[in-house]
């Protein structure tokens, strides 16, 4: 299997392959699902549901094309499946947050100083918005 691989990267057919668009497009891609991994460690204060939303959408519409051009473009789909997987647990860790009590329980531990502070930051950040 190996000795294949081998010979068929020697091929014209292998150049033709890692010059293409069709090798390149996923790899230029993969910034999006790395981004995605590397934000499931940030705080979901910051998770704009709207955007990601957006992304898984966009990430599952891709990977049908993936899926459906010809020849198929499994860099392209493994790529998309990355991305709408982590949006996708974003956007779960985004609803228990801000709509099924997360934010409440985190809010729990704190002191009233702090919960009064971020009350306040919330009001600047709402007043800031509607500018």
């Amino acid at each position: 299997m190996a000795a294949r691989f081998f010979t068929w990267l020697k091929s014209p057919a292998a150049r033709e392959y890692f010059f293409s668009t069709h090798f390149w497009g996923p790899v230029a891609n993969w910034g999006l699902p790395l981004a995605a991994l590397a934000d499931l460690r940030k705080d979901e204060e910051v998770i704009s549901g709207a955007m990601t939303t957006a992304l898984a959408s966009y990430s599952m519409v891709f990977m049908r094309f993936a899926w459906r051009v010809q020849p198929r473009n499994y860099l392209l789909f493994a790529c998309h499946a990355t991305n709408a997987s982590a949006q996708t647990l974003q956007l779960g860790r985004f609803a228990n947050y801000w709509y099924f009590g997360g934010r409440d329980k985190k809010l729990e531990g704190k002191p009233e100083p702090a919960q009064a502070v971020e009350a306040a930051q919330e009001t600047v950040k709402a007043a800031a918005a509607s500018k």
